[in-house]
């Protein structure tokens, strides 16, 4: 009987201690938006509840020549399993997606 109640009330104490709510509910806590609709560019960034980021600019350059183009610069960050941050810039231009992280070894994806 002893035994019965010890294991319900170990059972009961893990239960309670277990995280409350749902993980999956994670809310947008700071956002920015400066957009244009037209073809000069856009910036927006936003952080959620869970630790991730996300900032994006985009820029036009050489407006109304033949080398004109979209450049964009951003970044984006979230906490791994391991509970440390993890960081990616990146650029896309003419040249392609590039991409840089500190924690892949050499920096570049």
């Amino acid at each position: 009987m002893k035994i019965t109640i010890l294991t319900f009330a170990t059972l009961l104490a893990i239960s309670l201690a277990a995280p409350q709510g749902n993980p999956n509910d994670i809310t947008i806590t700071k956002q920015e938006e400066q957009n244009n609709i037209g073809i000069s560019g856009y910036h927006f960034s936003y952080e959620q509840s869970d630790g991730q980021q996300r900032e994006e600019t985009a820029e036009l350059k050489n407006e109304g020549t033949e080398n004109e183009s979209i450049v964009v610069t951003g970044s984006f960050s979230f906490v791994g399993p391991d509970g440390k941050t993890y960081r990616v810039t990146y650029t896309a231009d003419e040249n392609g997606f590039q991409p840089v992280a500190e924690h892949i070894q050499g920096g570049k994806i």
